[in-house]
C-alpha cells in the first residue's frame, strides 16, 4: 500500500521531470512551433441543435418533406431528411419529438459533433403510447444544420434511415428498408397473418406492424442489441423501441439475411407466429415459460397448414431417432436464439401444444395461454384445465414424440 507520505515526496519530483523537459527544448537548435489547439467543446452549440431539432419536429409534423431536407448539411444529409419526412407522413406518425440530450464527444475536426437526442414516435390508429429511443445526431454548422441520423452509440430506428417503402391498411403497416425484400408480397402475408391469428383468438387480433431493417447488422441497430443476437433467427417480436417495456407498441422486426431465404409457405409461417406474439404482447411479459410462448405461436401458425408432421417437426423427429426423447420440456436455453438446435426445440414446443389442445381442445389451450400471460400460476392452470401436472404433460409429449418419430423409421 502507497502512503501519501510517499505521494508528497513525488510531486516536486514530477514538476522537477516537467521543468528539465522544458528547458531541454529550449536548448534545441530548432524552432519553437506551438502545438495547434485541440477543437474546444465551447465550439458545441447545444442551442442551436435545439433549435434544428425543433425545426425538424415542425417539419415532420406538417409533412414537409422540404422543409426537413433544408436542414441537411449536405446532399446526401438531405436526402435522408427528405427521405426520413416522407416515410414519417406514409406511417402517419404522431407525437414525433427530439429532444437534445447531451453531446456524446468532442468537436470533430471537420466543425462536427455528435449527440444523443431522445426520441419518441407512434404509428397514429395503431398505436396509443409513444416509443422512445435515443438517436445519435451529427450536427454541422455551429448546430444549424444535421449531418447524419443513427448510427454510433444510440439506436437506429428503421424510420429514421434512408429510403424506405410503406405499406398502410386499417389493419396492417409494413416498412420495408428499399431494396431488402419486396414489400408486396410481405403486406400480403401480413394481412394473411391476422387472418390465421383471428381463426384462434378472435377479433382482438386486429393490428399488426411489421418492419424489416437495411440487414441482420440494422436490426440490432435499430434495437439497441449486441451485434449477433439475432443473426440467426429470421425475425422477432419485440417493443417498437426494443425496450419491452409494457404499454409500448409492439412490432414485428424481420432478419433480412435470413428471412429474406425463405420459400413463401415458411415466410408465411414465420409472420404468422410473430403475429401471435404481437397480439398477445408476450414480448412484455414475464416469467412464462418459453415453450408456451414459442409452442402457441407455431400452433396458430401452423394450425391450418397443410403439410406432414415429417416436415413441420423433422427436425425434433430425426434428434429423438439419434438421442431419444428429452427428459423434458424445452427449456429458456433450448429455445434460446443461440441455441445449436434451434429448430428442434421449437418444434418439440409447438408439439407440447399440439399435446395440451388433444387433450383438451384448442379453446382450453387458448384459456391456458391467456390465464399465464396474465400471471397466473402455470402448474394450477394445467390442473385446472387439463387434469394434468407438469409430470403428467411431458410424459404425453414424450409419448408423442416417440410416435411420430417411429413413423417412417
Amino acid at each position: 500500500m502507497r502512503s501519501a507520505r510517499a505521494d508528497r515526496w513525488r510531486l516536486p519530483l514530477l514538476g522537477a521531470l516537467l521543468a528539465v523537459g522544458l528547458l531541454a527544448g529550449c536548448d534545441s537548435d530548432e524552432p519553437y512551433v506551438a502545438p495547434t489547439p485541440s477543437a474546444s467543446s465551447d465550439a458545441i452549440a447545444p442551442s442551436a441543435a435545439a433549435g434544428t431539432l425543433d425545426q425538424l419536429e415542425r417539419a415532420l409534423r406538417r409533412h414537409d418533406a422540404d422543409a426537413a431536407a433544408d436542414l441537411g448539411s449536405d446532399g446526401p444529409a438531405q436526402d435522408t431528411l427528405r427521405s426520413i419526412a416522407e416515410t414519417a407522413a406514409a406511417l402517419d406518425l404522431s407525437d414525433v419529438t427530439f429532444s437534445y440530450v447531451t453531446e456524446n464527444g468532442q468537436v470533430a475536426p471537420d466543425g462536427t459533433w455528435t449527440a444523443a437526442v431522445a426520441t419518441t414516435w407512434r404509428i397514429s390508429g395503431f398505436e396509443d403510447t409513444p416509443a422512445r429511443a435515443e438517436v445519435e445526431f451529427a450536427f454541422a454548422d455551429d448546430g444549424t444544420r444535421i449531418s447524419t441520423v443513427g448510427g454510433g452509440v444510440g439506436q437506429s430506428p428503421v424510420w429514421l434511415g434512408a429510403a424506405t417503402s410503406v405499406r398502410r391498411t386499417s389493419d396492417t403497416v409494413v416498412l420495408v428498408a428499399d431494396g431488402v425484400i419486396p414489400i408486396r408480397p410481405l403486406a400480403a402475408e401480413a394481412e394473411q397473418a391476422l387472418v390465421v391469428a383471428r381463426r384462434v383468438l378472435g377479433q382482438r387480433a386486429e393490428r399488426l406492424v411489421v418492419e424489416v431493417p437495411a440487414s441482420g447488422a440494422a436490426l440490432h441497430a435499430a434495437l439497441g442489441l449486441p451485434a449477433g443476437t439475432y443473426d440467426a433467427v429470421a425475425a422477432v417480436t419485440t417493443s417498437a423501441d426494443g425496450a419491452n417495456v409494457p404499454g409500448r407498441p409492439i412490432h414485428v422486426f424481420l432478419n433480412p439475411d435470413v428471412f429474406g431465404r425463405l420459400g413463401p409457405l415458411a415466410a408465411q409461417v414465420v409472420v404468422s407466429h410473430e403475429a401471435v406474439h404481437a397480439l398477445t404482447a408476450a414480448p412484455t411479459t414475464t416469467g412464462v415459460e418459453p415453450w408456451l410462448l414459442e409452442g402457441f405461436a407455431d400452433y396458430v401458425a401452423l394450425r391450418d397448414v397443410d403439410l406432414p408432421v415429417s416436415r413441420t417437426a423433422g427436425q425434433i423427429t430425426a434428434q429423438v431417432r439419434t438421442d431419444g426423447v428429452p427428459d423434458q420440456l424445452p427449456s429458456s436455453a433450448d429455445l434460446d436464439s443461440s441455441a445449436q438446435h434451434l429448430g428442434a426445440a421449437y418444434e418439440a414446443a409447438w408439439l407440447v401444444c399440439v399435446t395440451l389442445a388433444e387433450r383438451g381442445g384448442e379453446e382450453a389451450l387458448v384459456e391456458l395461454y391467456d390465464a399465464v400471460l396474465g400471471g397466473a400460476d402455470l402448474p394450477s392452470e394445467l390442473r385446472r384445465r387439463f387434469d394434468w401436472t407438469i409430470d403428467d404433460l411431458t410424459r404425453a409429449w414424450q409419448a408423442k414424440l416417440t410416435s411420430i418419430s417411429s413413423v417412417g423409421s
